[in-house]
């Protein structure tokens, strides 16, 4: 199988759905963005819409490139227009019962032959293909996130992975600009095992009145050479999803670095979730995701 130009589905529409969209549309593939709601849907397209015009603004991307992008991409609620996928992201709520029930009903729709791929960095790739009856086409591909921005995906097969779909897998994330690095079906892999501890961390600093917010996100950029500081980054990740992935490795690992600090409780009781709600630990005049 060659990744030219194929047929792509994104399932979930959410920041990291349509980030993964806006990747699979830039590289020329057809692209369709599936979620349960509507609105949602709807709301995914838009921010990929808005991405691509705003990477055309910044000569990123020629306006010719956006319009193809655009014209191969489209948006849905039914599974059942899934049938000629050959690759299918989940990109869902961190949830093994969601993810196991999607690749089950996509076993009826969908080739035998389409790759099956979760976007999971926390919940086990062997207990998500358990899902599905053909476990050997299941492979754990997790975007670092803005995924349009940030290069890096880790790919991390479950038990039953078949080599052909670990290196078709490759191939794929390759045709989509992507440097990839091969873990183990492990909680968190390798990024998140390093990145939770640590955004914790800047944010217990925070709390401690160590720096402000804008100090510590320049201090890291400014010595450290990240693209952009902890706090930027939490915004566009948003801190329920933060929360998530970190009670879900200290559920997994006990080990109380991964334990979320009381300011992250506060700020999503408060609605202040980052970008998607306007205000995080920075305030936002236009939620979208910026282009580059």
């Amino acid at each position: 199988m060659t990744f030219q130009h194929r047929t792509v589905a994104v399932l979930g529409a959410g920041t990291m759905g349509s980030g993964i969209a806006t990747v699979t549309a830039r590289a020329g593939h057809s692209t369709l963005l599936y979620d349960l709601d509507e609105g949602r849907v709807k709301q995914g397209l838009d921010q990929v819409g808005a991405f691509l015009d705003r990477s055309v603004n910044l000569g990123k991307l020629s306006a010719e490139d956006a319009a193809t992008a655009k014209a191969g991409l489209r948006g849905t609620t039914d599974l059942r227009d899934l049938t000629a996928t050959d690759v299918v992201i989940e990109a869902v709520f961190e949830d093994l019962a969601v993810k196991k029930d999607l690749f089950t009903q996509l076993d009826d729709i969908v080739s035998e032959h389409t790759l099956f791929h979760t976007n999971t960095s926390t919940l086990s790739v062997t207990a998500i293909a358990a899902g599905s009856r053909r476990p050997e086409r299941v492979v754990g591909t997790h975007y670092c996130n803005p995924a349009p921005l940030m290069k890096l995906v880790e790919v991390a097969n479950g038990r039953h992975t078949a080599d052909w779909a670990h290196d078709a897998s490759l191939e794929f994330l390759a045709s989509a600009s992507k440097t990839t690095i091969v873990t183990k079906d492990r909680p968190g892999f390798i990024l998140n095992r390093f990145l939770i501890p640590w955004e914790n961390s800047c944010i217990n600093a925070l709390e401690s009145g160590l720096g402000t917010v804008k100090s510590i996100d320049t201090a890291v950029k400014g010595a450290l050479g990240h693209p952009m500081g902890p706090f930027e980054l939490l915004d566009i990740v948003g801190l329920d999803i933060h929360r998530q992935v970190a009670m879900r490795l200290y559920e997994q690992l006990r080990d109380p670095r991964f334990f979320p600090p009381p300011m992250v409780d506060r700020m999503i009781a408060a609605g202040d979730l980052g970008r998607k709600t306007g205000a995080g630990f920075y305030t936002y005049d236009d939620n979208r995701l910026f282009g580059s």
